[in-house]
Order: structure tokens, then sequence, then C-alpha cells
């Protein structure tokens, strides 16, 4: 699911020894979703003047993944955003970077697994060594870059499930080609979708070198499941906080909103104390139907317990 995240970052926990200064903290990490293409950076100001909490500081955006040509990164595509990041010194951008082309074609489990295993070989790392250098000539050597996200699903070809030791092996690949890059300052976001899925998210967990955020896209679904069930389920936030805890990881939630349960009040309060208590380096509503609550009318309810006035 593909959203625009605006937010502030925290300084990150990172093994890699390759982490430059970030932002301080705001206190505020709230995001929201305001489109994937450059009219999402238009649409800024009415976001934060919807919002009434102040500037937004981090663009998020998401490369297509139906070709190699886009996940090397268009830079018609990346410069509205680096044109933004360059306006304030306190900005930063989060991309989210699929890992196999045809990514969301319907790609059959035996093909998925022996692509996983032509990236486990190095197949496609000139691919991801692209977009690094396109990312450093715009300017953007610090992009917090979410890898392969909701892995652990059945939605996208770069999932797990079908081979998760070429999986791993893959993402460490991946890292390790971006990392090679002179001048770069990437940050990883490992980012699975909450729950089970098609298979447990720790089984692709690439290890704590590759690794600097420990991520999680976390809609309201299935239908009937309260909001302390999605935390307590197997693999749910709890399990995700823990986790990060054990890692000496700090968290993200990538994509977040609405879905199976409607116009659902008490998941955003949920949600929201959720962040205030675990203070993620970055989160983003995904704003769109039926996930949203700014420009989707269909969710008043779930929009004034956002804006804390209903």
């Amino acid at each position: 699911m593909l959203a625009l995240l605006f937010a502030a970052l925290v300084p990150l926990a990172s093994d890699s020894g390759r982490q430059g200064p970030v932002p301080p903290p705001s206190g505020n990490a709230a995001s929201i979703f305001t489109g994937s293409d450059g009219d999402g950076v238009g649409r800024l100001a009415a976001a934060e003047e919807w919002r009434g909490r102040g500037p937004l500081r981090v663009a998020h955006t998401y490369l297509p993944g139906g070709t190699w040509s886009d996940i090397e990164g268009s830079p018609a595509l990346l410069a509205p955003w680096a044109r933004w990041r360059h306006q304030r010194a306190d900005r930063s951008l989060v991309l989210n970077v699929p890992m196999l082309d045809h990514n969301e074609d319907g790609v059959p489990d035996a093909r998925v697994a022996a692509m996983l295993g032509q990236g486990a070989r190095g197949a496609f790392d000139a691919h991801f060594r692209t977009l690094a250098e396109r990312l450093t000539g715009l300017r953007l050597p610090d992009t917090v870059v979410v890898l392969g996200w909701e892995m652990n699903g059945i939605t996208y070809t770069h999932r797990c499930a079908p081979d998760p030791a070429a999986w791993r092996t893959y993402w460490r690949r991946v890292v390790t080609a971006m990392r090679s890059v002179p001048g770069q300052r990437f940050r990883f976001d490992f980012a699975p979708s909450r729950g089970r899925d098609a298979v447990p998210w720790t089984d692709c967990y690439p290890g704590d070198a590759y690794v600097d955020i420990l991520g999680m896209d976390a809609y309201d679904q299935p239908a009937g499941m309260p909001f302390a069930q999605q935390v307590e389920e197997p693999y749910g936030l709890r399990a995700q906080v823990d986790f990060a805890a054990r890692h000496h990881k700090p968290v993200s939630y990538p994509e977040w909103g609405l879905f199976r349960n409607g116009d659902d009040p008490a998941y955003v309060r949920g949600m929201t104390a959720w962040f205030r208590r675990y203070r993620p380096v970055y989160q983003t509503l995904t704003d769109y139907c039926p996930h949203g609550l700014w420009e989707c009318g269909m969710n008043p309810r779930a929009a004034r317990a956002y804006l804390g006035t209903g």
C-alpha cells in the first residue's frame, strides 16, 4: 500500500557505523499522506493547516516496481522531493524501494523463489548501486530506505515466504551494494506488515548489521479485531517493540490507517497513544480511502479523534 510520509526524525541506533547526523527530535512524528508523486509536495501546506500542529519535516515517497528502470529511481520522480528536502536543513526523505521488478504483477511463488536466488547471488546488485548513485547525486545521501516492505505477506513479488534464506541473503546484498557508493549515509528500515501474514516476519530478518530501523505497517484489520488485540497478537505491535528493544533498534510505522473496521476512532486513539509511548522515528497515516482521515471524507469520527476534537 503506497503512502506519502511527512514526519520528524529522532536519533537512530545503528550497527553499521555509517550514520551521519540527523535532525534533533521534535517530539512530534505524525505524518499525513498527500500523494506519492511530485504533486504531493504542493499539498503540504494544506495538510499542515488541517493538522494544525506546525510544519511537517520529512517526505516519504515510493518507487514503482514494474521494471528495473523504475527501481533504479527516475531522476524526474526523485527531483521534486530533492528540491523540497533542500529547502530546509532539518528536512529528510524516506523512500520505499522494491526489491524485484514486476512487483505487483501476481508472480507465482516458484518464479519468486528463483528471482530471490538470483538476487542472493548478486544478479541485481548493479540496479541498487545505480539508485544509490542517483540519490547521492541529488544530495540525498541520508535517505531512509524502506526496502522490500511487507515482505511477510503475499501482495508483492519481493515477498519472503517462497525462500526466506535467499530473501535474507538478497537483502544483505542490496544493503551492501548501496552502502558501497561513496558519500552515502543511508538508513535501512525493515518494515513487515503487522501479524504473522504468510510467514512470521522474524523469519525474514536479515541481521542487525543490515537494519537500522525496525518498522511495521499496521492497518485496522482484520474485521472485528480491536486495537488491544492488534497489540498482543502473535507478531503484532508488542512483538515489534520487544524485538526492536532486544536488537537495539528504533521503531517506525511507515503505513497505518483505517481499513476493515470502518470509521473506528478507538483504533486511531490506540495508535496515537502507542506513538506517544514508543516515539517512532517516523509514522505515516495513509490518507487515501478507505484508510484516511484528511481528504478521505468517509471517516469523520476517526478524523475528529486524530485531531483531538472528538
